[in-house]
């Protein structure tokens, strides 16, 4: 018995020292696109197909007692305009409750990108109360750390949420389940519209998100998209922390510097709602192509507006009920017919969609986190 504990603690130490020596910053060669990762791992996509079937099933019972509560502790960047990550834990819940599953939650909420140390203090705190399943995201280097410690130790059992691209790196100690949604297929959905809407001639303005997985997945393809065209051109570009005071200040300065800017691509719901207010403070409301990203409420309410004229919407509590359903599935011992990846569905919404399309789209899109909403 103690050689068996002492092989596993020397085989988690080489590990964590790989990791320690191995750089830490973000490149496209890391991240392994859904896609090829099927190509790579064939047998995925069986289980792939049967378990989004499950995801947009009604809610079966679980089929095996528990001896006691699943701990389950969730650390979101949620204290933002979007409501996906709240929908998020609200779509969860409900799934788990609608299963019979008995669980103890613990959630912690933080700013994303500038509360990276809170978040710090977050997971140490999460990891004392000992949880049998931990809800991240990867946004940051130092995210990317804190989640290669939990790796390296092999427990709690890591959900990786708002990432569907596994990390090359993390093969053999993978997470438990990638779940989200695809920031590239999104990205693509929205890039063919707005080239088109310009002719294919552009000055644009990059909002990116902070250095880190959401910039490069969102605000990178969009450049590598719109560098096929010869005529469309990135004339500025910011890091603005996802904040939308930021995102205001350095749209004012864009235009300012770059008046013949006639195109902003935003990485984020809070970025495109602060440039959204520099434009309406200039009058270029009607001028400047502007979108969203994720097609939260508060897009949705501009986008009806006027205000933006594109956005991709999220199947927003499909991620939720991924979640539940593969802890279900673990608690059931069938953790190996949880697939690697979940990847939920994406819509394209425009200024000319109908209204009675987005109240469709809307009540699939919250069909769980709208619940509590619609018994007031």
């Amino acid at each position: 018995m103690m050689d068996a504990r002492f092989h596993r603690y020397i085989a988690h130490l080489v590990l964590a020292l790989f990791w320690l020596h191995t750089p830490a910053a973000f490149t496209a060669e890391e991240y392994i696109r859904i896609q090829d990762y099927i190509a790579q791992n064939p047998a995925q996509t069986p289980l792939m197909e049967d378990f989004s079937r499950k995801v947009h099933q009604p809610a079966s019972p679980l089929e095996s007692a528990q001896q006691r509560p699943a701990k389950i502790a969730i650390i979101y960047p949620g204290l933002q305009s979007s409501d996906y990550w709240h929908r998020s834990l609200t779509s969860f819940e409900h799934r788990l409750k609608n299963t019979g599953l008995q669980y103890e939650l613990k959630t912690f909420l933080s700013r994303p990108s500038i509360d990276a140390p809170l978040q710090s203090q977050q997971l140490n705190e999460a990891l004392k109360w000992q949880p049998d399943y931990l809800v991240f995201t990867l946004e940051t280097v130092r995210q990317r750390r804190l989640i290669e410690q939990v790796l390296a130790k092999g427990t709690p059992k890591l959900i990786l949420q708002n990432i569907t691209t596994p990390l090359a790196d993390w093969q053999s100690h993978r997470p438990f389940l990638y779940v989200g949604f695809d920031h590239a297929q999104g990205t693509r959905l929205l890039a063919d519209w707005m080239l088109k809407k310009t002719n294919y001639q552009a000055n644009y303005l990059m909002l990116y998100f902070s250095p880190g997985y959401i910039s490069k997945m969102r605000g990178d393809t969009f450049a590598n998209e719109a560098a096929r065209y010869p005529d469309v051109r990135q004339v500025a570009q910011y890091f603005t922390n996802g904040n939308r005071e930021k995102a205001y200040k350095a749209t004012i300065r864009a235009l300012k510097k770059s008046p013949q800017i006639n195109m902003i691509y935003a990485n984020s719901t809070d970025i495109a709602l602060g440039a959204l207010q520099a434009l309406k403070e200039q009058g270029l409301e009607d001028k400047i192509l502007l979108n969203g990203w994720g097609g939260g409420s508060s897009e949705l309410e501009a986008l009806q507006a006027g205000g933006l004229d594109v956005t991709v919407m999220r199947m927003n509590d499909d991620n939720g009920v991924a979640m539940a359903e593969a802890i279900k599935l673990d608690l059931e011992g069938k953790p190996s017919t949880v697939p690697h990846i979940f990847a939920g569905h994406i819509k394209l919404l425009h200024n000319q969609t109908s209204d009675t399309d987005i109240r469709r789209l809307t009540r699939e899109a919250f069909r769980l986190s709208d619940l509590d909403k619609d018994t007031h």
